[in-house]
């Protein structure tokens, strides 16, 4: 007896309002473009990095604007998931490019602290405030917008972190102004360059363990597969394999077997309950059968080629007997 439990919650986007996030990304859009132009004309290249990491800021928004349109599209032909993986791919070439960018921009900064160039310290430090008052203008905007989309959340605390870059800007701005010293701009930017490393490395990492199909980060698999082999009726579970779809978008499959005499649906429905209850997965895929009543051992297996380890309920029945 075989049977197949499926719990689908796609709606990531749900919900979320694209008016708010479109008007932070015109605001975002705008002032890094007039940041570019400042940040040329004063000499500034803690500026120029500010812009490039609010480039950063508006692909986010652009990529969770997307993921909302594409989220709204059904499964169909080859594509099974949909398009939900669109929004790890736009990850690791962001990620990718925040690297790259953290490099260029920390090549410039040890050049320029060793040989500075003239600054405007007072353009500097006005466009920097004028940035502190245009992130906290966004971060209003996407706050207004249902922050349970995953997209939503990344992007607001994206913007949030801006801040620090555009504060450290300023004081640097201000440090010019005061004393004349030219290489807090560059020691400026190399604070922007830790900070761009580290986003750019998160993504990559997180989309990389999405991609080689690895287990949520901090779900102890081997944990989980104990528990769900310890539920009352259950006699093994092998073949389990947990992934995650998109970002927030945990699956789960197994091959489960049944004690002879207890029911395949009922142990399928507590398992389901188990990992929705205990462990955010809401699609599963379970393929549940009786245990057969003939003597099974480790050389007999019940499937002949096992996908994984297998969990068996200490207090089944001897198989070997």
């Amino acid at each position: 007896m075989a049977g197949v439990g499926a719990g689908h919650e796609h709606g990531v986007t749900a919900g979320a309002d694209r008016r708010w996030l479109t008007a932070a990304l015109v605001l975002i859009v705008a002032f890094m473009a007039a940041e570019v132009v400042l940040g040329v004309l004063a000499g500034s290249l803690a500026l120029l990095s500010d812009a490039a990491h609010m480039l950063t800021d508006a692909a986010s928004i652009a990529l969770a604007l997307i993921a909302m349109r594409l989220a709204a599209r059904p499964p169909r032909g080859g594509f099974t998931y949909g398009f939900r993986r669109a929004e790890i791919l736009s990850a690791q070439a962001n990620g990718l490019t925040l690297l790259l960018l953290a490099v260029w921009l920390g090549y410039e900064s040890v050049r320029r602290l060793v040989n500075p160039p003239e600054v405007t310290g007072g353009l500097v430090l006005g466009t920097a405030l004028a940035g502190v008052v245009v992130n906290i203008a966004a971060t209003w905007l996407l706050s207004r917008a249902n922050r349970t989309s995953l997209n939503v959340r990344g992007a607001y605390q994206h913007i949030l972190n801006d801040l620090f870059a555009f504060i450290g800007t300023a004081v640097a701005g201000l440090v010019i102004v005061l004393t004349g010293y030219a290489r807090a701009d560059a020691i400026a930017t190399l604070v922007v360059v830790v900070l761009m490393a580290r986003a750019g490395i998160g993504l990559l990492r997180d989309s990389g363990r999405v991609f080689l199909e690895a287990a949520p980060a901090g779900l102890d698999t081997t944990a989980l597969g104990h528990r769900l082999a310890g539920l009352d009726g259950v006699d093994e579970v092998h073949d389990l394999h947990v992934w995650t779809i998109t970002s927030g978008e945990p699956a789960l499959s197994a091959h489960v077997l049944v004690r002879p005499g207890h029911d395949c649906h009922g142990v399928r429905r507590d398992m389901e309950r188990t990992l929705r209850d205990g462990y955010h997965i809401e699609h599963t895929t379970l393929q549940v059968d009786h245990a057969d009543d003939l003597a099974r051992t480790e050389a007999e297996p019940y499937c002949e080629q096992s996908h994984g380890p297998v969990h068996r309920n200490v207090t089944a029945p001897d198989r070997t007997g």
